[in-house]
């Protein structure tokens, strides 16, 4: 036999041998070792962030940041509950669950979440990590003064300019009438910022100091107001005249309130009016302020007193009496 066939055939018998032993005698081909077990997993809140979201008239949402940092294995089922306190009353007045699910790799994860409060005082703002169900990590922050958001329908850049020594909203006496006096009011409005400010109605009301009765309201439409301008817009009322009153000066746009302010206006010589001053009571006749007639022109004086024998004193009759009573008493003395 060839030298090459015996050498296969020896080779052919090794194998054989070789895959009998392993199928035959047990442990004679070793498992590969087990892989090492992963280390179990590390979670927790590395920071918190507030900022404000959609606020409407009534409530102001709160966005919140969470910044999730996580090491080692896989964290599953992970959930973040968001919650806002009131910091007055203690109250939960929200609270918001955020399912994250599973959590792997050596980084840091941002999670949003949001609570929705009324738009008024101060909150206290948690959010609680779980893993699990089993609470792991907690964050708080507090804010306060969410009552100062501003709504989009009643933010305006346009406010009343304000002066160090005199009132933003002017009057000059355009004319005086069978008592009534017509004012012409002026005012400051400013844009403080980029953008145009269109749709803006000025509404003036003038109402009596001492009684608070309103005795005209006026407006005007005041346009558009570009950016970094000031507009003087004015508006004519007409008043009794010889009487004190306030002006007060409200910009609305589209049935919202944006600003108002006040300034006194003093058509009595003989009485002082100004913002905030404590009232006293003067003299005041409702006749004058009569929407359907009648103004400062009718206004009636007080009648003189006439003196009548039912008054206080001696009338002339009870004189003549006690006349009399006094001539009887002194006869019957005499006698």
């Amino acid at each position: 036999m060839r030298p090459e066939a015996l050498l296969g055939a020896a080779a052919a018998a090794a194998i054989v041998a070789v895959v009998a032993l392993a199928a035959l005698v047990p442990g004679f081909v070793s498992a590969p070792p087990p892989e090492p077990d992963e280390p179990p997993a590390r979670l927790d809140l590395a920071e918190m962030t507030l900022q404000a979201g959609d606020v409407t008239m009534g409530t102001a949402t709160l966005e919140t940041t969470v910044y999730l940092r996580h090491g080692g294995g896989p964290a599953d089922n992970v959930t973040i509950v968001a919650r806002a306190t009131d910091r007055e009353s203690g109250l939960v007045v929200d609270t918001t669950t955020r399912e994250v699910g599973r959590v792997k790799g050596e980084r840091e994860r941002q999670v949003p979440v949001s609570v929705t409060v009324p738009r008024e005082g101060g909150y206290e703002i948690s959010t609680l990590l779980y893993v699990d169900g089993r609470r792991v990590d907690a964050a708080t922050a507090t804010v306060s003064g969410v009552d100062a958001l501003t709504p989009p329908a009643a933010d305006s850049s346009v406010r009343f300019r304000g002066f160090a020594r005199r009132p933003a909203v002017e009057y000059t006496i355009e004319s005086v009438e069978d008592g009534r006096a017509t004012l012409n009011v002026s005012t400051y409005l400013t844009n403080g910022g980029d953008d145009p400010e269109p749709g803006l109605r000025l509404i003036v009301t003038a109402r009596q100091a001492d009684s608070n009765v309103v005795a005209d309201r006026s407006e005007r439409e005041v346009g558009r107001i570009r950016g970094g301008r000031t507009a003087t817009p004015n508006v004519r009322v007409t008043v009794p005249d010889d009487y004190g009153y306030y002006l007060d000066v409200a910009l609305w746009r589209d049935g919202v309130l944006l600003e108002s302010t006040r300034a006194p206006a003093d058509l009595d010589p003989d009485e002082t009016v100004s913002v905030n001053e404590t009232r006293r009571e003067v003299a005041f006749e409702a006749g004058d302020f009569e929407t359907g007639g009648g103004g400062a022109g009718e206004r009636q004086e007080p009648a003189a007193a006439e003196s009548t024998g039912d008054g206080p004193g001696f009338g002339p009759a009870v004189a003549a009496v006690a006349l009399v009573a006094a001539l009887l008493a002194t006869r019957r003395w005499s006698a």
